[in-house]
């Protein structure tokens, strides 16, 4: 039997272990391929911050260098593993070349030997300087709508300042630190944790990845208030006698009523703010006057004005000739009659119309003119504007000084309009 040795055709077999290497490369590559794929937004983390430090300085990150893009190149079957968690960024400060730059060198810790990494950018930019500290004051700003009924009273931080460190230029770029809650349907007085805010004196975000605090894991609180609102009238009282054979006959006030804000049991009972009638006198007057009056003394304690810019308000004061009485009639009182179907009226909804009477003084104080007004527009059968005499049904007694007038205006209806007229009055 004819002895079997290993060198026998040793080329054909090393070909065929080379070819069978090269196929099994082949099927592999085919089947998990080597792929690149890019992980953003990585954060960089600094190494060895002690080289600075030690020295009483810091250091602030340049050019928003402190994430960057990571392409990784591996197999197909190592990346569809991967996320940014496990890729890790960091700079050596012991790296820093021309005291500015960090080479950022990406690692995937478990994969070692599997991959290659592309970091962009490809070096942390730094600036190192003096550190220093500040203290801060603490202001609330905040945010949303409490629940109906309700404002936000006074608002409180704890703590009540805060003490940052940092580089250097970036503390000294801070203007205010700021707490910012959100009271988003609150109705009552609560403690809510707030978002720590720095800005520029040009209004500006600062960065705060950068700078130390002493809030320490509590963080900043803020106690917010409250408070109750409430609809109140006004109350205005008039001193002094107007000139002889004049009458004090009235007054109107703009705004009317005033909205306040206070706990559930200051509002309780109060309906009306009185103001005292020192404030309008009308000695010697024989004409309309018109005042200004601030409210805000006024205001019963623990109340405030929801709107603090509603304190100043517009008291008109009515004086006239005895035997006389003005009275200012809305557009929107006057009653139309007779208006042709294929036509709409509108008036100047702005407009109020200026009556005066004569008559017995007693009379005119109880006349009320209310359904009093109408035009008739039986004679207005074309579109267009036109002044038109108003009717006022008064006791016979009573007469007008002057007939007034109303313009109007009259378009033709299409048939969208009378269609939706109809709707609305089923």
């Amino acid at each position: 039997m004819k002895k079997y040795k290993f060198t026998n055709n040793l080329g054909l077999k090393v070909m065929a272990l080379v070819f069978s290497a090269f196929l099994w490369l082949i099927v592999v590559n085919v089947d998990d391929p080597v792929e690149t794929s890019t992980f953003r937004n990585i954060p960089v983390t600094v190494k060895n911050p002690e080289i600075v430090t030690n020295e009483g300085k810091t250091y602030k990150i340049l050019d928003d260098t402190q994430t960057v893009s990571v392409v990784v190149k591996a197999k197909r079957s190592v990346l569809s593993k991967l996320s940014a968690n496990n890729i890790v960024a960091t700079a050596d400060m012991s790296e820093m070349q021309i005291d500015s730059l960090i080479p950022i060198r990406a690692t995937i810790p478990g994969y070692e030997g599997r991959y290659t990494t592309e970091v962009m950018p490809v070096n942390l930019r730094v600036k190192t300087e003096d550190q220093t500290k500040n203290v801060f004051p603490l202001t609330v700003s905040a945010s949303g709508t409490p629940r109906d009924g309700f404002v936000v009273g006074e608002m409180t931080t704890n703590p009540e300042k805060i003490t940052v460190r940092g580089a250097e230029s970036l503390v000294n770029s801070i203007d205010k630190a700021v707490a910012k809650v959100d009271v988003s349907g609150l109705s009552k007085t609560t403690v809510l944790q707030a978002e720590l805010i720095y800005y520029d004196s040009n209004g500006n975000v600062v960065d705060r990845s950068q700078l130390k605090d002493n809030l320490g894991s509590d963080g900043i609180t803020v106690n917010v208030q409250m408070l109750n609102t409430k609809s109140v009238a006004l109350n205005f009282g008039v001193s002094g006698i107007p000139e002889e054979g004049y009458i004090f006959s009235g007054l109107t006030c703009e705004p009317d009523k005033i909205q306040v804000s206070g706990t559930a049991e200051v509002l309780e009972g109060f309906e009306e703010l009185e103001i005292p009638a020192s404030e309008i006198d009308i000695t010697g007057a024989a004409e309309k006057l018109e005042k200004t009056i601030d409210i805000l003394p006024y205001l019963p304690e623990g109340t405030q004005l929801v709107d603090e810019t509603a304190n100043n308000i517009v008291v008109t004061i009515s004086i006239e000739q005895e035997g006389t009485r003005t009275i200012e009639l809305s557009v929107e009182a006057i009653r139309v009659n007779n208006l042709q179907n294929n036509l709409r009226v509108s008036f100047d909804e702005n407009t109020d119309i200026e009556l005066q009477f004569k008559g017995i003084q007693e009379v005119l104080d109880s006349l009320d003119i209310r359904n009093a007004a109408s035009i008739d527009l039986k004679a207005y059968t074309k579109p267009g504007t036109y002044e038109v005499p108003v009717n006022i049904e008064t006791a016979a007694n009573i007469t007008l000084t002057k007939k007034p007038t109303v313009k109007v205006v009259l378009t033709e209806k299409d048939e969208k309009t009378e269609q939706e007229e109809t709707t609305e009055n089923r």
